[in-house]
């Protein structure tokens, strides 16, 4: 009997490992690529994990997040987002938005901000370095970058980043409403009174380009202005900084992929790009979406009103698209991953992120070629109860 057959599994099937995939979902998937789940909150779905099928529920307009707002929609976070994030939105409203702030993150503005980002990597590992090993990694680096770049980006004080740090960090606390609900009443306060500055005293940072946009019937309101800061300082710390600690702790803890790195810096690129493949950031699958018609998914008919969950990292390890998915292999060449997503909600700030993973390995290797684990990887302990997976600690010697 399948699991369809026995009825609705409770997903996810147990609580997310390191950075390991589920055995249990590993299994059913390759049985059943559309099964019928028990989401945690709201009630039963359809988790789909065929890569093909992933894309299609992330781009075909026939599957809404504008209509999965609400706290009664099946879901698998405690915090649904709200109906102003850019997130919750179909075109055409998530266009008009994404089109404000889309040149922001285009490769070549990206690429302008590589010697900025690669002056901060420097000027951080100099500090780590002089304070002598052992360090953990994650608090002399990994958290710090992101924040100081995406900080500087939208033209937030040096003084006040600690303070978006901590609230970050409880705006995606997902299991505890309360304090994911206070976080965000924060930071909507504290950006609303940057963009009240601005209108009074323009800027050149991107807060400033966007509060000074044309007033025509594309202007952003001040709440639209205030959640597409809450959304990019959310994806541009948390994501980023956990993904290089991930990273980091990958490589260290399979030393022939570090030496690989060592011995040919210029496979890191590829490296970037195969290791967000291969490594399933996220704790369980996505956000929901509502199929608006019947639409069929690898044999099976998802009618118009359900729900349907994308798991990212089991497409990323899909064998009809990827050789050998379960190995590591920086020769790997294109590498089609839905790590960033698909579609309009294609993540704005992925080649942010692939220039600051790109630009971390580099000074990693070039300046601390011996990097190592300072204690045994078993050792180490791992954020829980988040959407994003990752080392509290990274404890560093060199």
């Amino acid at each position: 009997m399948t699991a369809t057959e026995e009825g609705p599994r409770a997903y996810p099937f147990g609580p997310a490992d390191k950075l390991n995939v589920d055995a249990t979902l590993a299994e059913i998937s390759g049985e059943e690529p559309i099964l019928r789940v028990r989401l945690p909150f709201g009630g039963d779905g359809w988790l789909v994990t065929r890569h093909a099928d992933v894309k299609t529920v992330l781009a075909d307009p026939r599957f809404s997040r504008a209509a999965a707002v609400g706290d009664h929609v099946p879901r698998t976070v405690a915090v649904g987002l709200p109906r102003t994030s850019m997130l919750s939105m179909d075109p055409p409203e998530h266009s008009r938005l994404r089109r404000r702030v889309a040149n922001a993150f285009t490769v070549r503005r990206v690429e302008k901000l590589r010697p900025r980002v690669e002056e901060i990597v420097d000027g951080l590992l100099d500090t780590m370095i002089d304070a002598g090993a052992p360090a953990d990694l994650t608090q002399a680096l990994t958290w710090s970058l992101p924040i100081t770049v995406i900080c500087e980006l939208l033209g937030v004080p040096m003084a006040d980043r600690d303070r978006f740090n901590v609230w970050v960090d409880g705006l995606l606390m997902l299991s505890d409403p309360e304090q994911s609900a206070q976080a965000r009443g924060h930071l909507n306060d504290y950006l609303g009174g940057l963009i009240a500055q601005r209108r009074i005293e323009p800027t050149e940072d991107l807060l400033g380009e966007l509060v000074a946009a044309p007033d025509d019937e594309d202007g952003l309101r001040d709440e639209e202005l205030v959640s597409l800061g809450v959304s990019l300082l959310s994806a541009g710390q948390e994501a980023t900084a956990n993904q290089i600690g991930n990273f980091v702790y990958t490589l260290l803890t399979r030393p022939e992929l570090w030496e690989k790195l060592v011995a040919d810096p210029g496979l890191i690129p590829d490296a970037v790009e195969e290791l967000s493949r291969y490594i399933p950031i996220s704790a369980s699958a996505g956000f929901t979406r509502i199929a608006t018609a019947d639409v069929e998914l690898s044999g099976q008919t998802v009618r118009a009103g359900e729900a349907v969950v994308a798991e990212l990292g089991m497409a990323n390890r899909d064998p009809e698209v990827f050789e050998r998915p379960e190995e590591i292999d920086f020769h790997r060449g294109s590498v089609p991953h839905v790590t960033f997503g698909h579609g309009v909600h294609h993540c704005l700030g992925a080649q942010l992120a692939r220039m600051e993973l790109r630009v971390v390995l580099a000074a990693l290797m070039r300046r601390l070629p011996g990097l190592r684990l300072a204690v045994p990887a078993d050792e180490l302990t791992w954020r829980t109860e988040r959407l994003i997976r990752g080392v509290e600690a990274l404890p560093v010697r060199w």
